[in-house]
């Protein structure tokens, strides 16, 4: 019995994606924010990416808006297919973290361990989701390149921050080739054309050229 605990002790603390148990959060990629995010057409972008591996590998989403009437609907282009979008559940929010009551309810329905989260703000919905996740003992991976802030300053101490609290930092190609595995994954093919299909757009991300994009 040691020796099992001991065992799912490390598996948790490596962090290893995989499909059956795990859930996308899209926390907030709103309209009124859209002009405002830094880097935010890349968000945006690699949010769309995140959205079709997951109706590709049926990866369950929950989807907030944080005060609707005041910043927007959730922006379209987070999602290639419309009508996936209209099924995803979506939960309206003026509490900054994800984990409102009735998310967690609807969390705990899905029983998934491993938490993806990609959204705005870093620095302030994304993080206080993520410490929320983490207290409740979830593992929570942080998709590096779909989150991002109004300034670049916040997202990048956030992002430290969320680190040393205990979630895993990590790319959107990175997590989706981990929750593949293999070549042999029976979606592979259709991951992959999904998948050259976002390297042929801009990832701001990539342009080293200021300190804050270290990260």
């Amino acid at each position: 019995m040691h020796s099992m605990s001991l065992a799912t002790t490390a598996l948790r603390t490596v962090g290893k994606l995989k499909p059956e148990n795990t859930v996308f959060l899209l926390c907030d990629i709103q309209e009124r924010f859209r002009p405002l995010m830094w880097r935010g057409e890349t968000v945006i972008r690699s949010a769309q990416y995140m959205t079709s591996v997951a109706k590709a590998l049926d990866i369950p989403i929950v989807i907030t808006q944080q005060y609707t009437k005041v910043f927007g609907e959730t922006i379209p282009e987070t999602f290639a297919d419309a009508e996936h979008m209209k099924h995803v559940p979506k939960f309206e929010k003026k509490k900054f973290s994800m984990c409102t009551d009735e998310v967690k309810d609807h969390l705990n329905t899905l029983d998934k361990q491993s938490v993806v989260i990609f959204g705005i703000e870093a620095h302030v919905c994304v993080q206080q989701t993520c410490l929320d996740l983490l207290e409740d003992g979830k593992e929570v991976h942080i998709i590096a390149d779909a989150v991002s802030s109004q300034q670049p300053y916040d997202r990048e101490i956030a992002l430290h921050r969320l680190s040393q609290a205990g979630a895993f930092l990590t790319t959107a190609q990175s997590a989706v080739f981990m929750l593949m595995q293999s070549a042999d994954h029976a979606n592979f093919k259709a991951v992959s054309k999904l998948t050259v299909e976002h390297m042929k757009l801009p990832n701001e991300f990539n342009d080293t050229s200021t300190a804050a994009s270290k990260i």
